[in-house]
């Protein structure tokens, strides 16, 4: 079984039955340059809060699998 680390915003949603979108994090780490990677995945995560869900952006760190990031995550 592979553990998921959920941020403290999708668990909230998760246990409240709010929607929640996944995010990949290919942008980031190699789909486009700096800083335009980070501003562009910062953008569509503010697009998906403004239309009432909440962003749930999917990375490998530090070997452990994350749903949901931090700002300092993201970047």
């Amino acid at each position: 079984m592979i553990a998921l680390t959920f941020s403290p915003q999708v668990a909230a949603a998760r246990a409240g039955g709010a929607p929640v979108v996944a995010l990949e994090s290919t942008i980031i780490t190699h789909g486009m340059p700096w800083p335009q990677n980070v501003d562009t995945a910062r953008r569509v995560e503010d697009e998906v809060r403004a239309h009432g869900a909440v962003p749930a952006t999917i990375a490998v760190i530090a070997g452990r699998l994350h749903v949901g990031l931090t700002g300092a995550e993201l970047d």
